[in-house]
């Protein structure tokens, strides 16, 4: 199993929404970064495809607290999940144009039109396995029903409503620990990811597929995906030109991307694309990445020391089939 990564990084960039204010990212190839830890891996224990439970992390040990600190409002009971999707409103609705697609060839072995159920939380998604470009969940919610404008930033992030009350928890017990997270982007539909890549393939064509995900390739087509961001992330960035940026590999060393990474299993959040998994996911290294798996399996990938792709490659069956 190819777990290596050189040192120095490509900083992977991403792009919001189409409803979204534009985030422009930077593209840039780090140096000396450090290594996040990791725990050797031992055999594999086969878990069930589907897990949804209650929620009910184990709390990290509490750290110094800070003043001025925004509230969460209490944790909302959430709608239970249903395969009637939603109608779209307003708030909902990603992309109302229909942009002219790159035709992206489906890798050999892969395939791109998996329609998961939505109690699926292990679906599959890398360069090889994508999903159809009419997968929508059904049970998308705006976050800022659920976060202040001080998490949300004022952008209409969508998340599945099954993320709700672990992410909200997340949140306050790092507010509790005198951090100020951000959320800064969610669920994003198949063209709007579309466009995104189209927008990377016309500025770096030769870098495009490590920049962003091809359409129906993205993690955050799943609505169990979020991209965390924190207003520390200056401090941590030597080039002037870039201090404004939001995505910048250097997140894993701000209070709150080291908070993540020690305690989001926690919750049920995994890292998707660590350092050392390039191989398996064709994506560089995002430490603001995390994917929404359930709190027994994103405890078992820390303890073990595993990736994400790493178990579904081994555990889950072919999606192809």
């Amino acid at each position: 199993m190819l777990r290596s990564f050189p040192p120095g990084l490509l900083i992977l960039l991403l792009f919001l929404s189409g409803c979204q204010p534009e985030i422009e990212i930077a593209a840039l190839q780090s140096s000396g970064v450090g290594q996040p830890p990791t725990v050797e891996a031992t055999d594999l224990a086969v878990l069930p495809t589907a897990e949804i439970s209650v929620f009910t992390p184990e709390r990290p040990t509490p750290q110094p607290t800070s003043t001025n600190t925004p509230v969460l409002p209490t944790a909302t009971t959430i709608p239970s999940v249903t395969e009637t999707p939603l109608p779209v409103t307003q708030n909902q609705s990603p992309v109302t144009q229909t942009p002219t697609l790159i035709v992206f060839p489906t890798p050999e072995n892969g395939c791109s039109d998996q329609m998961p159920s939505v109690n699926d939380l292990l679906v599959i998604v890398t360069k090889s396995f994508g999903l159809s470009r009419e997968f929508i969940p059904p049970d998308l919610l705006p976050i800022s029903d659920y976060f202040p404008v001080e998490i949300t930033l004022g952008y209409p992030t969508l998340v599945r409503g099954i993320i709700v009350a672990p992410l909200q928890q997340m949140i306050r017990d790092m507010q509790a620990a005198g951090l100020q997270p951000q959320i800064i982007s969610g669920y994003r539909d198949y063209h709007t990811q579309a466009l995104a890549y189209q927008k990377w393939a016309a500025r770096f064509p030769d870098r495009a597929d490590q920049l962003s995900a091809p359409p129906g390739h993205s993690e955050h087509q799943l609505g169990t995906t979020v991209d965390f961001g924190s207003p520390n992330l200056p401090d941590y960035i030597e080039e002037e030109e870039l201090k404004n940026q939001q995505f910048h590999t250097h997140f894993y060393m701000t209070p709150e991307g080291q908070w993540l990474l020690e305690n989001a299993h926690l919750y049920g959040f995994t890292l998707s694309y660590p350092r050392e998994a390039i191989e398996l996911t064709g994506f560089f290294y995002e430490p603001w990445h995390y994917r929404y798996v359930g709190i027994e399996t994103a405890t078992m990938l820390k303890e073990m020391g595993l990736t994400l792709t790493e178990y579904q490659l081994i555990n889950s069956p072919d999606p192809c089939r």
